[in-house]
C-alpha cells in the first residue's frame, strides 16, 4: 500500500517534512523550543515558507541554544532585523528571546518545556485518526488551555492556533493520516 498524505503536502518539501518530522513525538528540549519558535514565525505565513528557511533560522538563532538566545541584546535584535534569510519581524524576534528567558527560569526550577507540554496529555499522544481529506481545526480546547498556561508563565506569541500547530508538529496530537 502506498503512503497516504494529507492534502497540505502539495510538494516534495512538504512530503519530506511529513515523512520525517511532522507528527512524530518530540521530547528533546532544544527541538521543542525550535519548533515553538518556527511555529511562532509561521503565524500569518505558510509553513512551507518557514520550513524552507529553517537552516537560516538555525544559524540566526544559535541552533536554538536557549542560553545563548536568552542573552541576545538590542544589538543582536538589530542584527537579526537585517538578516534577509529569516522572517524579519521584530515582535517575533523579541518573543523568541523572551521565551528563551522564560525557559531559563523553568530550567532553574528543574522544569522543562517537554514536561510542561506533554503533561497536558499524560505523556501519551492524542490520536486523531485522520484521513487524507481530514481538515484539522485551527485550535482546540487543549491548545487553548495550553496557550493560556503558557501566557500565564510569560511566553509570548503562543496563541491557541500556534499551539495547536505545535502540538501536531511535535506529535502531542497525532494527526498523521491512517
Amino acid at each position: 500500500m502506498s503512503q497516504q498524505y494529507p492534502n497540505w503536502t502539495h510538494d516534495q518539501l512538504m512530503r519530506e517534512y511529513y515523512d520525517h518530522y511532522w507528527g512524530f513525538p518530540v521530547h528533546d528540549e532544544r527541538e521543542l523550543f525550535r519548533m515553538l519558535t518556527l511555529e511562532m514565525f509561521q503565524a500569518g505565513l505558510s509553513w512551507a515558507t518557514i520550513w524552507r528557511k529553517r537552516a537560516a533560522f538555525d544559524e540566526a538563532f544559535a541552533n536554538f541554544d536557549i542560553q545563548q538566545i536568552a542573552s541576545f541584546d538590542d544589538q543582536k535584535i538589530e542584527q537579526l532585523m537585517q538578516n534577509a534569510a529569516i522572517i524579519r519581524n521584530r515582535r517575533k524576534i523579541e518573543a523568541t528571546i523572551n521565551n528563551a528567558r522564560v525557559l531559563q527560569k523553568y530550567h532553574a526550577m528543574g522544569k522543562t518545556l517537554d514536561h510542561f507540554l506533554w503533561s497536558f496529555v499524560d505523556g501519551q499522544p492524542i490520536e486523531l485518526n485522520a484521513q487524507q481529506d481530514t481538515v484539522l481545526p485551527a485550535k482546540t480546547p487543549l491548545s487553548t488551555t495550553i496557550s493560556h498556561q503558557m501566557k500565564k508563565a510569560g511566553f509570548k506569541f503562543t496563541g491557541p492556533t500556534t499551539i495547536f500547530s505545535l502540538l501536531c508538529a511535535v506529535g502531542i496530537v497525532n494527526g498523521r493520516v491512517k
